[in-house]
């Protein structure tokens, strides 16, 4: 799902990034900041269907919210996970997970 609303949809709380979350936004040359801005304002990213849907409900019910977004040329994916009390959000690999 792609929004061009830019109203963040809700809070990020403290963000941290793993370390193979840091390497891959470093050797892609990618913006964390306008992937999280992205993540928070519901541009969930290559995600399912289902998974989109499931953010959705998640904003009004305060569950966890998941985005995956494809970098580089090999398109490797990095995932974008607020935690349910949105004291969190995590960019990490999904093999981190």
């Amino acid at each position: 799902m792609i929004r061009k609303n830019l109203t963040a949809l809700f809070r990020l709380g403290h963000t941290v990034a793993t370390p193979g979350a840091v390497d891959l936004l470093d050797r892609t040359e990618t913006d964390s900041a306008g992937l999280l801005r992205r993540h928070q304002c519901g541009d969930w990213g290559v995600v399912s269907s289902q998974d989109a849907a499931s953010n959705s409900q998640a904003i009004v019910n305060g569950t966890r919210i998941l985005s995956a977004y494809e970098l580089g040329a090999n398109r490797e994916r990095l995932w974008i996970i607020t935690e349910a009390d949105r004291q969190a959000t995590t960019l990490l690999l999904p093999a981190e997970y």
